[in-house]
């Protein structure tokens, strides 16, 4: 060969330069193509603040293999890629970065703001795609999008206003996520809710006209008592029938409120009484509308009492909290405190605790949009891998509440909606009108609100192609084929890219979707900055390389599992690269100038009909597991595959033929015909996991395909399967496995070689056996090999194997020095005496047998057991020699 590999594997040597030649020649590059098949994925798209963390290696890997695997299929296979603006994780950043230079956001007013937010984004903007492509991801870089360039800005503008004037948009009051220190909604994606020690303050409210009789409620923020409305229970509770329509009197307030019948109350959890505060809860809200009970506010937006508050109004929210409880139980109303560990929601961004409050917002109306969402799953149009996510889908599709789109930050897409600053007239339109159609006034101001983040990223599958325009590549490429997204985010990305799918196109965005789970550390923590348990994927690839990386994220990687990170695992995938690259250089280097011919079949030796019948079942178990997403299983059979039997096993046996090619330069030719033959086809079944390496080797293997990218995917051939070939060979593996172990029990050296007879009465194992004898000397430590139909000639000392069909005998003298193991024994005899000695009057011990704890009685009595066994082998063995 007139190219060869580098002696050692170094992935850094390699991976930059062979990602900059795939990028040069457009390998990822997918034009309209009506003559093939479109395979379609749509890459969530990573923060523009991003930093490239486990959770978007493992998603990115998955996505890549599935690529990767299409393109070699010939599918005309378009990877998607973009990047999110990420409303409210940027605007902190951009402030942040703004307060240590000293500026202040409202001093540079919104325009001034946005201005600074653009600049940071083309500085930052593009530095998780870069560490993209460190990964090797094949996405289409030439079609990357942003979430707020031109086309998806006026997507989101046209959804907006269609849905509007469907009626399906609206503004109006209702409760939703506040951060108090943000000052804005946020979605729930944006809520991290986590156990919290809290307590369970439990109150009496008097009874209005019944001195002495109260109501006991329970609750755990005592301060919204401030803006209840009501206390409900529940209709058939017999405890409390006749307080029905009774009048209460809030502690603290003296205000006056109701006791309902409502169903929500569970009869069963706490006094059974419960509080309501429609602007402070949504299952209160609900109860609310359902009685025609007012909403007081009581908090401003930073989480302070407002007026509504009385004389607790400026205080901080758990300020006036303790204030109120000390002053409930000096009135003698604090019936009790009790301990209670609850889930506290939290913002992701500043782990402020979240206020849900009544505000006006806009909403998109949700019973009706859900519908579709919810029959395609259930009818399998769109199926969900794991099918167990199936169960959080529905339980969240049943119980949907409206959405609550708008956000008070400057980043993102403002929303299109007009205000007449006499009359209050409201307008939904794509440009400011100007004039009110109303009253005729000329002063039309825009929304102040931009859109949550996620309105935009549900738009994601059509908006990239072109939508609302109907472009070549939005016919051609839609619907996608699947998506692959971590579980946590199923509600809030997934769920909408399905019904805006079927809003909009009229058709589903993709026909499944393959959830993975998270990338836990060794310990089975979830990864995070507070913790400081966290990976860097890039300081991972610079210490082994991506493909190490990749090969780890995935092996043993089951849909929707979690997995934990282990440092020595990414070590056994790079051990997993050295093996193939040494046994690559070795075939490379017996290789000779000119093409190999390929060989009738009747040509190939039994154990090349088994390694190609074995790389042929391979190609098409591993295809059947791709095409049925698992990932993991397929990877792991390519592993053992190359790793045991074609580097451990075939490889080896094939050394006895190419190591003396003078002898027989046609069996030698034939072994190189298969042994380069089969590395391709592994190299290709292992190409979308591992792809630096198997490109770098293939490239040089072979000078008939610039790429293994673009080469077929392996395909199972009828006249490669050779069943009794692969049956002969497991024979012969049994056979040299029974010589190893009996060596190693026994304790022979490598060096010392040892006759081999082999005892069968089947004639085509013997024929097998016989065509074998160059690769048993070598495999086995053989010095020769009989095959025979009876044990005529073998001595009785001889150390027997039993396989299937066949007895292998090994005469005693040939393995070891008769008196050198002797003494040896006779050492070992004396030892296990004392050791037994030692254990059984340990155990026959009273003292010991009662004091002592079980499981150190327990380990004795197995160490006991350990030694009789030995102390018998010892002595069989002894027996044997004399």
């Amino acid at each position: 060969m007139s190219k060869e590999l580098a002696k050692t594997y170094d992935p850094k040597s390699i991976e930059d330069r062979l990602y900059r030649k795939w990028e040069e020649n457009k390998y990822f590059h997918a034009q309209v193509d009506r003559s093939k098949k479109p395979f379609t994925i749509v890459m969530p798209p990573p923060n523009i603040t991003g930093q490239l963390h486990m959770g978007h290696a493992l998603d990115n890997t998955m996505q890549d293999i599935l690529i990767r695997y299409k393109r070699m299929q010939g599918y005309n296979a378009l990877w998607q890629p973009g990047t999110d603006h990420a409303s409210i994780s940027t605007e902190v950043k951009v402030i942040e970065s703004l307060k240590a230079q000293g500026i202040d956001k409202k001093d540079l007013g919104r325009e001034g703001f946005l201005e600074k937010v653009w600049e940071w984004k083309e500085e930052y903007g593009g530095r998780i795609v870069k560490q993209l492509k460190k990964m090797g991801s094949s996405a289409d870089w030439d079609r990357e999008r942003f979430t707020m360039d031109e086309g998806c800005s006026r997507a989101v503008q046209e959804v907006f206003i269609k849905l509007y004037e469907k009626g399906l948009i609206y503004k109006g009051s209702r409760i939703v996520n506040w951060c108090p220190v943000c000052k804005t909604s946020i979605s729930d994606a944006e809520v991290e809710h986590e156990e919290q020690d809290g307590f369970f303050w439990h109150i009496n409210y008097p009874v209005k006209g019944e001195e002495g009789r109260f109501v006991e409620i329970a609750t755990t923020r005592p301060e919204t008592l401030l803006g209840d409305t009501a206390v409900a229970v529940n209709p058939e509770d017999e405890r409390y029938q006749d307080i029905i329509g009774k009048t209460l009197i809030i502690p603290l307030v003296g205000r006056e409120i109701p006791v309902v019948a409502d169903h929500y109350v569970d009869k069963e959890f706490g006094t059974g009484c419960v509080k309501i505060t429609p602007a402070h809860d949504p299952n209160d809200f609900e109860v609310g509308k359902r009685h025609n009970l007012p909403e007081i506010n009581v908090l401003n937006d930073d989480a302070t009492v407002n007026q509504n508050g009385g004389k607790y109004a400026g205080m901080d929210r758990y300020e006036a909290r303790k204030l109120m409880v000390k002053e409930l139980e000096e009135q003698g109303l604090l019936v009790k405190v009790v301990p209670h560990s609850h889930n506290v929601g939290t913002h992701d961004r500043c782990n402020t605790t979240v206020e849900p409050m009544v505000k006006q917002q806009w909403f998109v109306k949700m019973d009706e949009l859900i519908q579709p969402a919810a029959e395609a799953v259930r009818k399998g149009d769109i199926k969900l891998l794991p099918e167990r996510m199936e169960k959080i889908y529905f339980n969240w599709t049943d119980n949907i509440r409206d959405w609550c789109i708008s956000r008070q930050l400057w980043w993102g897409h403002r929303i299109p909606a007009y205000y007449c600053a006499d009359c209050g007239e409201l307008v939904v339109a794509r440009e400011n009108p100007g004039t009110c159609p109303k009253c005729g006034c000329t002063h039309m101001t825009q929304d102040e609100d931009t859109l949550d983040t996620w309105f935009s990223s549900a738009l994601w599958p059509f908006s990239t192609l072109g939508w609302p325009d109907k472009t070549e590549e939005l016919d051609y490429f839609y619907p996608n084929d699947v998506l692959v997204t971590g579980y946590d985010i199923i509600f809030f990305w997934v769920i909408r890219m399905i019904f805006s799918g079927y809003e909009q196109m009229g058709s589903k965005p993709f026909h499944t979707v393959l959830f993975h789970g998270l990338i836990r550390d060794s310990q089975g923590r979830k990864m995070s900055k507070s913790l400081g348990n966290g990976i860097d994927p890039l300081e991972v690839i610079e210490k082994y390389g991506a493909d190490a990386l990749r090969l780890t994220l995935i092996t043993g990687n089951a849909p929707g599992n979690d997995m934990r990170f282990y440092w020595e695992r990414v070590e056994s995938s790079r051990n997993f690269a050295n093996k193939i690259w040494n046994a690559s250089r070795f075939i490379m280097m017996n290789l000779e100038e000119g093409k190999l011919k390929e060989p009738d079949l009747s040509e190939l030796a039994v154990e090349d009909q088994w390694i190609l019948s074995k790389v042929n079942q391979l190609a098409k178990d591993v295809t059947e597991n791709m095409d049925k997403f698992e990932l993991g299983i397929a990877v792991q059979k390519v592993y053992d595959f190359i790793w045991d039997e074609f580097c451990d096993w075939y490889i080896e046996i094939a050394k006895t033929r190419t190591f003396k090619k003078e002898e027989n330069p046609e069996s030698a030719q034939v072994a190189m015909w298969t042994l380069k033959t089969v590395l391709i086809q592994a190299l290709k079944l292992l190409h979308p996991y591992m792809p630096f390496i198997t490109e770098e080797i293939f490239c040089t293997l072979q000078e008939e395909e610039e790429t293994i990218m673009l080469s077929q995917w392996p395909q199972y051939r009828e006249d490669w399967k050779f069943s009794k070939a692969e049956e002969a060979l497991e024979h012969v593996k049994d056979l040299v496995k029974g010589i190893r172990n009996t060596r190693a029990e026994m304790e022979v050296p490598p060096s010392k070689k040892a006759k081999v007879f082999i005892v069968t009465e089947e004639a085509a194992l013997s024929d097998t056996f016989e065509t074998m004898q160059n690769a048993y000397c070598m495999l086995a430590g053989a010095s020769e090999i009989h095959v025979q139909q009876n044990r005529d000639g073998i001595g009785e000392d001889a150390v027997s194997v039993v396989i299937p069909g066949a007895a292998v005998y090994l005469p005693l003298e040939d393995l070891v020095d008769f008196e050198k193991e002797k003494e040896r024994l006779l050492k070992e005899k004396e030892r296990l005496g004392k050791e037994l000695a030692r254990s059984r009057g340990m155990l026959s011990n009273e003292k010991f047998m009662s004091k002592a704890p079980k499981e150190k009685v327990q380990e004795e009595k197995e160490k006991l057991e350990k030694y009789e066994k030995m102390m018998a082998q010892v002595q069989e063995r002894l027996a044997q020699m004399s």
